[in-house]
């Protein structure tokens, strides 16, 4: 049933319809649906797309699917991606099909687009206090016995806010929650003392619309983050847990969710995880990494685990975005057609990766062209010499942090090697 909605979800995505809402379509493919359009397999450069246009690599998001299921399956972790990241039901569709337990999200809102296409299992990584969403959760879960959602507690007032909510809206099923123990002083959510997490597990186990199932948290928020600092903190999530399991709070569970791992440390996730002794319920050891699909050219490149474990792999960038000159006012300035409102800027600017000739189409190196800063419509590229390019040259960027890369895009181009266009990727922001 949940495989059929999803199915008919997807469906949906390619009869809608092309038109001006979607950016550097071609104009000619107007009245189209999206399905249509996929299936005459476009160049990117010789039919039509208009500049700027932002390319996913259907080649490298393939090998970054496949990459990390081998990851996880390798250590016995089971996965849920951050959704956040793409926020494209096609994506998660191709993770749930790469062996993913479910897609996290970190607001209603996404736990709303993700149930409207099927997706049967949630992690929300907040707690929710909202109460027209709790009564939009209580609805799921009683019209479906099958949805599985956990979220996060961490104050005794959001307890308060959210039983007050679900009886109000007379839940049938009680929520699944985990305790989010907190990175340490300074850092983000989640409560900074054992005690505290003793406290709410008492509050959690006083009334009966909340159920306590596990412990969680963000390793990625720890201070001045380092292999011991991570492992340390990863070890006070894991000892809690076992405090829990022993006390019992637990009892009556057929699974014990400990749940950590973003996109920075999910090497240091694993081995400490490796350490989880047998308790009282088989663990399910929950990672949330959600970079990786189409990872970067920048901060995640610089960050992900997989330089320290070259051994296990390499994750690839997927992103170009591809930009044309429109003016050459001096020999070391060019201005490209792509700025805040298409490419990533918040982390690192783009990078100017290779050129191609407005003239016969050849690529080479982007060699001595460096973007210097972003207008709203403007790339800024400083030069070396005169001859590096001329107006009307396409110059392929690489881009930086993908979760401020999708959310400027409402139907990206998936796009094989040679430039064949074979589909297009919605997004929901």
């Amino acid at each position: 049933m949940a495989g059929e909605r999803l199915a008919q979800g997807l469906k949906g995505l390619a009869d809608e319809r092309v038109d001006h809402r979607f950016k550097a379509l071609p104009p000619d493919a107007e009245g189209l649906t999206v399905g249509e359009l996929a299936a005459e397999r476009r160049n990117l450069f010789a039919d039509g797309f208009t500049t700027p246009v932002l390319a996913l690599s259907a080649e490298s998001v393939e090998h970054n699917l496949a990459l990390m299921e081998t990851y996880s399956t390798r250590h016995g972790l089971a996965f849920a991606p951050h959704g956040k990241t793409c926020m494209a039901p096609q994506l998660f569709a191709r993770q749930l099909e790469h062996g993913a337990w479910g897609i996290t999200a970190a607001v209603p809102h996404q736990a709303r687009v993700y149930r409207s296409y099927g997706i049967q299992k949630i992690f929300l990584a907040n707690e929710i206090v909202d109460a027209a969403a709790l009564r939009w959760l209580a609805g799921e879960l009683a019209d479906d016995p099958d949805f599985r959602f956990i979220c996060y507690v961490d104050s005794l007032r959001g307890i308060e806010l959210m039983d007050t909510a679900l009886r109000a809206a007379g839940a049938t099923r009680p929520v699944d929650v985990v305790v989010e123990l907190g990175a340490g002083e300074g850092a983000r959510t989640g409560v900074r003392t054992e005690t505290e997490c003793l406290e709410l597990a008492d509050a959690i186990a006083g009334v009966d619309t909340l159920r306590l199932v596990g412990i969680a948290g963000y390793e990625g928020e720890v201070p001045r983050a380092d292999f011991e600092r991570v492992a340390a903190w990863l070890r006070r999530l894991v000892a809690l847990a076992v405090e829990f399991d022993k006390a019992g709070r637990f009892a009556d569970l057929d699974q014990i969710v400990i749940s950590a791992g973003g996109s920075a440390w999910f090497d240091t996730v694993a081995e400490v995880f490796a350490e989880i002794p047998a308790l009282s319920a088989p663990v399910l050891k929950l990672l949330r990494s959600g970079a990786y699909v189409s990872h970067d050219d920048g901060h995640y490149r610089r960050l992900t685990p997989f330089n320290r474990i070259p051994e296990e792999g390499a994750l690839e960038p997927a992103f170009r975005l591809w930009a044309q000159v429109v003016s050459r006012p001096t020999p070391q300035q060019a201005f490209l057609n792509a700025g805040k409102r298409d490419a990533a800027y918040d982390l690192d600017l783009p990078q100017a990766q290779v050129v191609r000739s407005g003239r016969d189409g050849t690529l080479r190196p982007a060699d001595g062209l460096t973007v210097t800063g972003l207008s709203d419509q403007h790339a800024w590229v400083a030069t070396e010499r005169s001859g590096d390019l001329e107006v009307g040259d396409w110059v392929g960027l690489g881009l930086s942090h993908p979760c401020t890369s999708f959310d400027k895009w409402q139907l990206i181009p998936l796009v094989e090697r040679d430039g064949t266009v074979t589909d297009f990727i919605r997004t929901f922001f």
